[in-house]
């Protein structure tokens, strides 16, 4: 299906451990707008689309997404290696820590564990496409504040790739809905896959 190459598609050299900031970019991982979930949703929703065009656009974005899971994963694990138990006290960490040390869990700033629940798969091809444009627009927002509150510019210039990433994204599945479109012009063939339209 693809080739994957060992190392990050984006270089994450993060000099200062911080797991205050660590806490807060922990949603890209497992919130409910991170790349988990995206890379999951478009993997799952591929299968149900009728042109291999909009196949291929859903798995390069989820593939690719799997990807900035490895990202993420760097950037928290480099902010929250060799700290003393003192700065995970003073960081606010230490409810993470007691639950999974410094490994890295996929979950919300919240503590709200990753759920496959904050996703969809509809088998309806333009309720999936529109739920992705959505989604990529919630990741790039998320991306937007975690750079107000980062201060490292380590760790804000792997969130701005990730972050422009997000746009390109949305711009394929801007495509992928147009490819639908011009697949749907025959009536018979939009409700031949769209069953739950009335005729």
């Amino acid at each position: 299906m693809w080739i994957y190459e060992k190392r990050l598609e984006y270089p994450v050299c993060i000099k200062r451990p911080n797991a205050k900031l660590a806490g807060v970019i922990i949603s890209q991982l497992g919130g409910p707008d991170g790349e988990m979930g995206a890379a999951t949703r478009y993997l799952s929703q591929r299968y149900s689309m009728p042109d291999r065009k909009i196949v291929g656009i859903l798995t390069d974005v989820g593939t690719e997404e799997l990807a900035h899971i490895e990202i993420v994963s760097a950037i928290l694990y480099q902010l929250t290696r060799n700290l003393s138990i003192q700065e995970i006290k003073d960081s606010g960490f230490d409810k993470y820590f007691v639950d999974h040390t410094t490994g890295v869990y996929p979950q919300a700033a919240s503590g709200v564990p990753f759920s496959a629940s904050t996703l969809q798969s509809t088998g309806d091809v333009f309720a999936d496409l529109n739920e992705d444009l959505a989604a990529e627009q919630k990741a790039r927002l998320t991306y937007d504040n975690i750079l107000r509150l980062s201060d490292d510019p380590d760790v804000s210039d792997a969130i701005r790739f990730l972050r422009a990433r997000e746009i390109v994204h949305y711009q394929r599945f801007g495509d992928a809905i147009r490819l639908a479109q011009d697949s749907f012009e025959d009536k018979k063939n939009f409700y031949a896959y769209n069953p739950a339209f009335d005729r």
